[in-house]
């Protein structure tokens, strides 16, 4: 999964500090396929290869991604695997399913918009107010609304032929 979240980078439209990318698609498959603990590993995987320089975050890879506005994301991926993962391990309704893959986006976005304000007052030294940040942050968020059903649907059908596959 940490491969798909790597691939989900390079399906984007650049976008000013924050790309829209697929990422966050994988993420949520991520930990309802594989589990909290098993998609929150997937995601530690990711970021540290991309850390220690392989180029598969959107823009490039190396320790000094941590200092770009869209960082906060890349952390908020190891919270949203736990988050889909963890509320969808035991209640496998479709409901439940998109009560996760909504509340995965919160977990993408908290830390990403936090850093992305910080990113961009202290270390990009462009000074922003937080209504302003919220704007430029949540750029993507109607792309990845429109993707929680599909996303969605994917991940039960998967779910459910790798049950089969693996229980009869």
């Amino acid at each position: 999964m940490a491969a798909l979240t790597a691939v989900g980078a390079f399906l984007r439209v650049p976008l000013p500090h924050v790309p829209l990318t697929l990422q966050t698609s994988f993420v949520y498959l991520s930990g309802i396929l594989l589990g909290p603990k098993y998609g929150i590993f997937s995601q530690v995987i990711y970021l540290t290869t991309g850390l220690i320089g392989f180029p598969i975050f959107a823009e490039g890879g190396g320790l000094h991604y941590v200092l770009k506005p869209s960082f906060g994301y890349l952390v908020g991926f190891i919270f949203a695997a736990w988050t889909a993962g963890i509320l969808t391990n035991r209640h496998r309704s479709s409901f439940n399913h998109v009560i996760a893959a909504l509340l995965s986006l919160f977990a993408v976005y908290l830390p990403g918009i936090i850093w992305l304000y910080l990113a961009m007052n202290y270390f990009i030294g462009q000074e922003t107010t937080w209504l302003t940040t919220l704007k430029l942050g949540l750029s993507p968020l109607p792309k990845d609304l429109i993707l929680v059903p599909l996303n969605v649907y994917i991940g039960l059908k998967i779910r459910q032929r790798l049950e089969r596959s693996f229980y009869g």
